[in-house]
C-alpha cells in the first residue's frame, strides 16, 4: 500500500495540471491588451471583456443556450424523476433493463445520436430544428436526471415513507410530504449537471441547431475560425466564472459530496 500512494498521487497531480493547466492559460489571455491570442499576455486590459458584451451575436447566442438549458433540463428531470421512483420504489419488470437503456446516452457517441435525430425527425419527419435540438438535449440529459437522483433516492430511509403510508398519508400526500424533500437534494444536483452539460453542448448542437437559432459555443467555434482575437477567451473566462459560483452556491446550500457519494454505492 505504501509503494502505491506516490504513484497515485503522481498521478492525480498529473491529472489537475493536465486539466487545470490550460484553463489558467485562457484565463490569462482574457486579460491581454494585445489584439491576438498570446501568452504570456501584452499588459492587462479589460477591453475583451467589454467587446464580449457588446457583441451582439454572442449575446443573442448566450440567451439561446440559456433558454435551451432550461426547456431541456425541466423535461429531462420531468422524465427522469418518475422513471428513478418507478426502478428503485416500484415493481418494475427488467429494472435493470430499464436503467441500462436511460443510461445508454453516456457511452453512445453524441454524433451518432445527433445523426439519427436529423434523419429520422428533421429529414423524415420534417420536424423544424428547435423541437429535435430539444429533444436531443434532454436524451442526453435523461441519465443526469436518473443517476444522481437514484442516488439520493438510494441514501433514503424506505420506512419514512412507509410510515406514512401507514399513518393514513395517500400515495400523492406521501410523495409531495415525504418523497419528494428526501430526493430535492438529488434532483438539484441532477438539475444543475443537466444544465452545465446542456449549455457546454458542441457535438449535437452542432449537428441539429439552424441558422435562426444558435447556441453560445458553436457560435463562439464558429467566431474562432474567422477571428484570432481574444474575445472568446474572455466569454470563456465569463462562463467558467460563473459555472463556479453556481457550483460553489450548490455545494453551501446542498452538498454535492454527499449525493454523489451515494452513487457508488
Amino acid at each position: 500500500m505504501k509503494t502505491s500512494r506516490p504513484v497515485a498521487a503522481s498521478l492525480a497531480v498529473a491529472g489537475y495540471v493536465v486539466m487545470i493547466v490550460p484553463i489558467l492559460f485562457v484565463v490569462a489571455t482574457a486579460f491581454t491588451g494585445g489584439r491576438s491570442l498570446r501568452f504570456p499576455p501584452e499588459g492587462f486590459s479589460l477591453r475583451w471583456f467589454e467587446a464580449a458584451f457588446a457583441y451582439r451575436p454572442f449575446v443573442s447566442a448566450l440567451v439561446s443556450s440559456l433558454e435551451l438549458a432550461l426547456l431541456a433540463t425541466l423535461l429531462a428531470l420531468a422524465i427522469g424523476v418518475p422513471v428513478t421512483l418507478a426502478i428503485h420504489r416500484g415493481r418494475l419488470p427488467g429494472k435493470g433493463i430499464v436503467e441500462g437503456l436511460f443510461l445508454s446516452p453516456l457511452i453512445v457517441p453524441e454524433l451518432v445520436v445527433g445523426l439519427a435525430l436529423y434523419q429520422q425527425l428533421i429529414i423524415g419527419l420534417r420536424l423544424d430544428n428547435f423541437p429535435v435540438l430539444l429533444i436531443g438535449h434532454t436524451v442526453l440529459m435523461l441519465p443526469y436526471a436518473v443517476r444522481v437522483t437514484g442516488a439520493s433516492l438510494a441514501l433514503a430511509d424506505p420506512s419514512v415513507e412507509e410510515a406514512a403510508r401507514g399513518l393514513g398519508a395517500s400515495p400523492i400526500r406521501a410523495f409531495f410530504s415525504v418523497t419528494l424533500p428526501l430526493l430535492r437534494p438529488g434532483i438539484f444536483s441532477a438539475g444543475l449537471l443537466s444544465f452545465v452539460t446542456s449549455f457546454n453542448n458542441v457535438p449535437l448542437s452542432l449537428l441539429l441547431q439552424s441558422r435562426e437559432f444558435r447556441t453560445l459555443p458553436v457560435t463562439m467555434l464558429d467566431y474562432v475560425q474567422q477571428s484570432y482575437d481574444p474575445m472568446v477567451a474572455a466569454t470563456s473566462t465569463i462562463i467558467l466564472a460563473g459555472t463556479v459560483v453556481v457550483a460553489v452556491i450548490a455545494e453551501r446550500t446542498v452538498g454535492f459530496a454527499r449525493i454523489f457519494g451515494g452513487i457508488n454505492r
